[in-house]
């Protein structure tokens, strides 16, 4: 069934931030799609924002699945309709310091951080190219800054280095083209009532899809 409205797509649906990022993105005129594990978590939040009117997809999809991701963004394009926003809000984290990390849950946890993410942008990329309109969101996270405030959660601070890596390096091959691609870097715990709450941090990403261009590539918060 298609929609007359453009499509947000959140890779790690969930709830707080992607919880956020959807209402946020319905708010603005958009049918979100949710990619998750387990996206039964998230049908409460669906029901809700179908009573006003909203729509929240959500789709049971691996995020270090890279051939499940791009079956499930090319499945998003042809039935919901065209993606106009990619938000990648999924990450995977085993704790433990450096030396201690088993090295295939490593690489296990940096196929969701990182790979996942670069699965999506190429499944969803040619169509917004074809369409001359589209914007990548990355959720990146302070351990990119400065990994050494959190030893035990290495694997995540490499993941979050990669993403940040992958944003810029995104961004400027996109330069002088319609598609925008930038990252908000989250520099401590997501918390309601704070000033990292789920929902301001999500209206960081919307100024970033919505403000002029030029945008910058990142909003460190």
């Amino acid at each position: 069934m298609s929609t007359t409205r453009p499509v947000a797509l959140i890779i790690g649906m969930g709830p707080g931030l992607s919880a956020a990022l959807a209402q946020r993105f319905a708010a603005g005129g958009y049918a979100i799609a949710g990619f998750a594990r387990s996206p039964e978590k998230s049908a409460g939040l669906a029901a809700e924002m179908a009573e006003s009117g909203q729509k929240l997809d959500l789709r049971a999809v691996d995020a270090g699945d890279f051939i499940a991701i791009g079956s499930a963004v090319r499945a998003v394009e042809a039935q919901l309709g065209p993606i106009e926003v990619l938000i990648y809000n999924a990450y995977s984290a085993t704790p433990a310091v450096p030396s201690q990390i088993p090295l295939d849950a490593l690489v296990a946890d940096f196929r969701v951080n990182v790979g996942g993410a670069l699965a999506a942008v190429q499944a969803a990329l040619p169509a917004m190219q074809a369409r001359g309109k589209g914007t990548v969101l990355l959720t990146g996270g302070g351990l990119a800054l400065d990994p050494t405030g959190w030893l035990p959660a290495a694997s995540l601070a490499i993941g979050k280095a990669g993403i940040r890596n992958l944003a810029q390096s995104l961004h400027k091959e996109m330069d002088g083209t319609a598609i925008r691609v930038g990252t908000v870097t989250v520099t401590g715990q997501i918390l309601p009532g704070t000033p990292l709450a789920p929902e301001t941090i999500a209206e960081r990403f919307w100024d970033l899809h919505a403000m002029p261009a030029p945008a910058p590539v990142e909003v460190i918060l």
